[in-house]
């Protein structure tokens, strides 16, 4: 072998060995996982708020298919499995330790802030990811560090309801008839606090069993205080029960509700009794006419409520954020925490350093003749 042989076969050695190093240290590449994505989603799909439960899952139908249909996350679908938490905390307990035990999800929608605050310890522990299109309790902002809301928080709202009720209507004199759960002690308190702050008195208030189908014990004793207003909150059920045994007991007042009764369930059965009865709710942008077109062609999407275009906003921004960080989750807390004017059908979302969004806007609706109206 000559010189110049010697020195290409060197050439190739070197080559060769500089090949098997890097790629030895390396590693071949990950295979990408097909698995799909997994959401867990707790919602009430029957009983008191079953009707909001089922329009929020047409929602997220929607958005799952569309990303799916645009080749899912980076190649992966999203898998959607709904579990009935019932809008109370033990079967919401229930269904999410099933969700994250069993199913393995990567993130649990909660609807009902009940369902949320019960699910919240259990995806703090498993370190899954816990968000909410509709949990507006005032707790939920320090449930933990995985929780995240894309609707105001009740301390929004209950002053919001305060100060209108108050300033705008003129009503000084306030009684409060309010279901025993969550969502409405807590936006009771809220309510209370703010209207004693500007003026106006709470003069009297009567809690009921949410299961409860007749509330004419509370409502006769709060006629008989003769108030400007009855700040009414209850879920659908008891609210549809409620007016209809306000207007049979002659109760003429101005009656107002809370968020839970963006639900057009309400005043279809209600009917006449529900004629007047207004509430608070945050304010969507007008949204896309094919997401309307498109609700109202599936099964239970044509009873919109206020709370399923921002149920489809969560999972368009997960999808969003996963194809960025994978599947870890802290990565994708962490990006959740860093979400700044994101764009989504129903509001612009900003997250504040609790997982709450930062700015709270809020219109008021009215129910007249089988309809929900916006004002």
């Amino acid at each position: 072998m000559n010189k110049t042989t010697k020195w290409i076969v060197g050439i190739v050695v070197v080559v060769i060995i500089v090949f098997v190093g890097y790629y030895v240290s390396k590693g071949p590449s990950q295979p990408t996982s097909t698995e799909p994505i997994k959401i867990g989603v707790v919602a009430p799909f029957t009983g008191d708020a079953g009707a909001l439960g089922e329009n929020v899952k047409v929602a997220i139908e929607i958005a799952r298919d569309e990303i799916n249909q645009a080749g899912g996350v980076n190649g992966r679908d999203i898998q959607v499995i709904f579990e009935d938490g019932k809008c109370n905390g033990k079967d919401a307990a229930n269904a999410a330790t099933k969700l994250i035990n069993i199913d393995k999800v990567l993130v649990v929608m909660g609807m009902c802030s009940a369902e949320t605050l019960a699910i919240a310890p259990l995806a703090e522990q498993a370190k899954v990811l816990l968000i909410s299109p509709s949990s507006t309790n005032a707790k939920v902002t320090t449930a933990g560090d995985y929780v995240f809301r894309f609707i105001p928080s009740d301390s929004f709202q209950g002053k919001f309801a305060a100060d209108y009720l108050i300033n705008t209507l003129g009503k000084k004199k306030i009684a409060i008839l309010y279901s025993l759960n969550d969502w409405a002690t807590g936006i009771k308190d809220v309510f209370k606090q703010r209207t004693e702050e500007i003026g106006g008195t709470i003069v009297g208030e009567e809690g009921y069993q949410q299961e409860s189908r007749d509330l004419r014990s509370q409502i006769i004793k709060l006629k008989e205080l003769n108030p400007d207003a009855i700040y009414f909150l209850g879920y659908t059920e008891a609210t549809i029960v409620g007016l209809k045994q306000m207007q049979e007991l002659g109760v003429t007042t101005t009656i107002f509700g809370g968020d839970a009764w963006d639900d057009p369930t309400i005043p279809q059965k209600a009917g006449a009794a529900a004629n007047g009865a207004r509430y608070s709710i945050a304010a969507n942008q007008q949204l896309p006419q094919s997401f309307l077109d498109e609700m109202k062609k599936r099964p239970g999407g044509e009873a919109m409520n206020s709370y399923s275009p921002r149920a489809y906003d969560i999972l368009k921004v997960l999808a969003g954020i996963i194809s960025e960080t994978g599947d870890n989750t802290d990565k994708i807390k962490n990006a959740l925490y860093k979400l700044k004017d994101y764009q989504g059908i129903a509001d612009k979302y900003s997250l504040d350093a609790n997982g709450d969004i930062e700015t709270a806007n809020f219109t008021i609706k009215e129910m007249q003749d089988g309809v929900i109206v916006e004002l």
